[in-house]
């Protein structure tokens, strides 16, 4: 019962926290982090105890796959070369200075890399919730997303190997070479042939509930089976999400398109800020079964230290040579030294390092303790926290003072996008005047709908573009919300008094909240 009262805490914590993050404008992983060390020092509070096998396979699926669903393979084919300098160059780059370091200060090689994996990929939850409330470039958006997706399936492949060094202490170069090898192989087509499978599944059905249903068991079945096969889970999450995002739509209904997106929206938020909550649980629980030490203390500063070093001298000379070179275009890389700060002072650490952290086994195969894990466990929380809370508060002042912001007028792209698919369509309908199998109503139905539609697109548009001094979008917007109150109230009452079925009642709402969510701001 306590556990049970304990993760009420938590969720209620989470939701809570969660619009007291806009308000005082605090990215809300540094806010969770700071509750959950704060929630251990209530009297009486249980732990949060997770099996450390369960922690990748239950975690990274869901968070790879949603974030793969916010992205399309042309952006990351635009910006190839700038994503692979980060999620690849940068993070094996990483994980070696802070390997050496570590070695330096005492552990053995293979702790001290397996320590450089678990902190070398930053996670760009953080920075893109930054990135996107302040309007930075997309370009620079589309870089930190998917450095954070494919870091860490880089960093991912050199934890994999060095808990396996560690653990058998058999592992010799050519057991790396091909270890490397087999898992982006292995991952690569894990992802393309669950994707083939997925689609052809998905076309097969035509229910909302089932299809997502599909889309939500194939990540983790995705990972599971790559990583049986030796091969990289995380590879092919990204390679099952990106091939869907391409390509499977045309094989989902509409209604599954649209619970899909909510679902995986919501999954995406309560499995990350669940995650963050934890990283203040388990730095608690590392200070109470251990004792930390000055040496302790002095690796976590050096490591957070060389992060932020190697990132920067990382970043200019690279963003520089490719300037020089002319080999990226400017529009798909960090142009300047502000942009270029900008991507370097966004490194902080979150869910894939704890997850790995915590995912450490406690024995070796001799039965023995895993070498220098508490060490390990507590530099790697410790540098989650300081670079959340410092990277993290410091990032939104760095975009205004550096002024970057205000790149894109979404809204904007959003209402001509709608209306230039409106317009194609009326043109469509159109053209069917001609055709004799479609009836004269029919065709006069479908083109007074789609007129309708655009001609209060179209309206919408000009009511929200400033006239002067004089801007309406806030006007629009009210009285916009106050139409839809009243239509659901009509549709409520129909349903308390019995008038029609819940079913009808039901699906008429669905175009209500659909109606408000696509016309509001």
């Amino acid at each position: 019962m306590a556990s049970v009262l304990l993760w009420a805490v938590v969720l209620a914590g989470i939701v809570v926290l969660t619009p007291m993050a806009d308000r005082i404008r605090v990215p809300l992983p540094v806010l969770l982090t700071v509750f959950g060390l704060a929630l251990p020092l209530l009297p009486s509070a249980p732990r949060l105890s997770v099996d450390p096998d369960l922690i990748l396979p239950a975690v990274l699926p869901p968070l790879l796959f949603a974030a793969t669903q916010r992205s399309t393979v042309r952006e990351f084919r635009e910006n190839a070369r700038p994503i692979l300098l980060l999620a690849v160059g940068l993070t094996v780059a990483t994980a070696g200075a802070v390997a050496l370091v570590a070695h330096s200060a005492g552990l053995g090689w293979g702790p001290a890399w397996v320590l450089g994996a678990v902190v070398s990929p930053p996670d760009p939850v953080a920075a893109t919730a930054v990135a996107r409330r302040l309007s930075l470039p997309g370009r620079l958006v589309t870089v930190l997303e998917g450095e954070g997706m494919f870091n860490d399936a880089t960093a991912l492949v050199l934890y994999q190997l060095a808990v396996l060094a560690v653990v058998t202490g058999q592992v010799t170069a050519v057991d790396v070479g091909w270890g490397l090898l087999l898992a982006v192989a292995v991952g690569v087509a894990v992802g393309f042939a669950a994707g083939a499978l997925t689609r052809w599944a998905l076309s097969a059905l035509n229910d909302a509930a089932a299809e997502t249903t599909v889309t939500v068991t194939v990540p983790f079945a995705a990972y599971l089976v790559a990583d049986h096969l030796h091969g990289s889970g995380v590879l092919a999450v990204l390679v099952l999400g990106l091939y869907l995002r391409s390509y499977g739509h045309p094989a989902l209904t509409s209604g599954g398109w649209l619970l899909g997106r909510a679902v995986w929206r919501y999954a995406d938020y309560l499995i990350t800020s669940v995650v963050f909550v934890l990283i203040g649980f388990e730095l608690t629980a590392v200070l109470e079964d251990s004792r930390v030490d000055v040496a302790s203390l002095e690796l976590a500063a050096w490591v957070v230290a060389v992060l932020v070093v190697v990132r920067f001298a990382w970043m200019f000379p690279a963003a520089a040579l490719a300037r020089a070179r002319r080999r990226l275009r400017p529009a798909v890389t960090p142009s300047g030294v502000r942009e270029t700060t900008i991507v370097a002072w966004a490194g902080m650490r979150g869910v894939v390092t704890v997850a790995t952290a915590l995912a450490l086994p406690l024995l070796t195969d001799r039965l023995r303790p895993f070498p220098d894990r508490a060490q390990i466990v507590f530099v790697a929380l410790v540098c989650v926290l300081v670079t959340l809370v410092v990277q993290g508060l410091t990032l939104a002042p760095l975009v205004k003072a550096l002024g970057v912001g205000g790149g894109a007028a979404t809204a904007q792209d959003v209402a001509a996008l709608r209306r230039r698919a409106a317009a194609a369509a009326l043109r469509a309908v159109e053209g069917t005047a001609a055709d004799p199998e479609v009836p004269e109503a029919v065709r006069r139905a479908v083109m007074l709908q789609y007129r309708g539609y655009l001609a209060a697109q179209e309206a919408l548009g000009e009511a929200r573009a400033p006239m002067g001094e004089a801007d309406y979008s806030a006007d629009l917007d009210r009285l916009l919300r106050r139409a839809s109150e009243v239509e659901r109230e009509v549709v409520l009452r129909a349903r308390r008094r019995g008038e029609v079925s819940p079913e009808v009642a039901d699906e008429v709402l669905h175009d209500v909240e659909t109606r408000a969510v696509r016309d509001l701001d």
